[in-house]
């Protein structure tokens, strides 16, 4: 999706969603806004359980792949 159209989808303006993807600092209430504007949502917890969770994500997502290729695969068999 161009930017212009994200920007307007997540209702900020051009300028701050290219500083916001380029790394540059943004206020918390506009980078709320556009991971609202794109389906996503920030989790914050300790950091002692950020590996745990990185690990759980990454098994979540394999195990979803795993099931939309079965999928796949028995639609096309």
């Amino acid at each position: 999706m161009p930017i212009d159209q994200a920007a307007r989808h997540c209702g900020v303006s051009v300028g701050m969603l290219s500083k916001l993807e380029n790394g540059k600092g943004v206020n918390l209430e506009h980078a709320l806004r556009v991971l609202d504007g794109l389906g996503l949502t920030m989790l914050v917890v300790p950091k002692a359980h950020a590996t745990w969770l990185e690990h759980a994500a990454a098994h979540a997502a394999k195990i979803g792949e795993d099931a939309s290729r079965e999928q796949h695969a028995w639609l096309e068999g």
